[in-house]
């Protein structure tokens, strides 16, 4: 199967479980920050191959929502929320990769 095929067909799997986790969760900033947190310590802890990776969990974690509700926020909120997300993310990732078994 092509790689593109592989890596899309998890892409779309990802998305639809973001769709509703975030719906479930109310929608909006705070439940997509949690949802990219989680899904960079899957991302650090699993380390997984490119279905699971840059498909499920590329689908799952949303940069271009996150840039949407960023550039709709005040200065003030934007700026927190950028930071927030990216040391949320890479901390995340971090003790993923920490706590998994070697």
């Amino acid at each position: 199967m092509p790689q593109a095929l592989v890596v899309g067909s998890g892409a779309a799997l990802g998305a639809v479980a973001r769709y509703f986790l975030s719906a479930l969760l109310g929608g909006g900033m705070l439940p997509l920050l949690i949802i990219n947190i989680f899904g960079s310590a899957l991302m650090g802890y699993f380390k997984p191959k490119p279905f699971w990776g840059t498909g499920v969990l590329g689908g799952f974690t949303s940069f271009a929502t996150f840039a949407y509700l960023t550039s709709g926020a005040s200065p003030a909120i934007a700026a927190g929320y950028v930071v927030a997300t990216v040391l949320g993310c890479v901390g995340a990732y971090l003790i993923g990769d920490k706590v998994a078994p070697r």
